[in-house]
């Protein structure tokens, strides 16, 4: 016989297994809206780091030339040293390469994860490329 405030659980644990995978979820669901909230804000940034590496690389003009036959012409070396120097600087590592008058520049952008770091994924790694032209331009 059974007192009559005695409950029987009746979902024998069914209710709890569920509110740990509901719970489970959503942290994933957040892990994936956050961390890749920050592997955007890291691709824009690698993006910018490769537009201004390009850039500056393609600064690395030979003035001598520029000035007595007015051709537009890059110092190879060290235009793609000096993109490479500003990749460095950033922290990112990326490589700048010279062809003609272009410089192209990659860049590898390793973003630490907030969330996701409880599933194993540590590091959220991005890439961006730019290439730039040296020219001459009238003013």
């Amino acid at each position: 016989m059974t007192h009559p405030m005695t409950v029987k659980n009746a979902d024998g644990g069914q209710a709890t297994a569920f509110m740990v995978g509901v719970a489970a979820a959503l942290w994933l669901f957040a892990g994936i809206v956050v961390d890749g909230g920050l592997a955007l804000a890291g691709k824009a940034r690698a993006l910018d780091v490769a537009q201004e590496a390009a850039r500056t690389g393609a600064q690395q003009l030979d003035i001598a030339r520029l000035r007595t036959a007015n051709d537009v012409r890059l110092l190879h070396g060290k235009a793609a040293q000096a993109a490479a120097s500003y990749i460095t600087a950033t922290g990112d590592t990326g490589t700048a390469t010279v062809r003609g008058d272009e410089v192209t520049v990659y860049v590898t952008h390793h973003q630490r994860a907030q969330i996701l770091q409880l599933v194993g994924v540590r590091t959220l790694t991005v890439t961006a490329h730019a290439t730039v032209r040296a020219e001459r331009t009238t003013a």
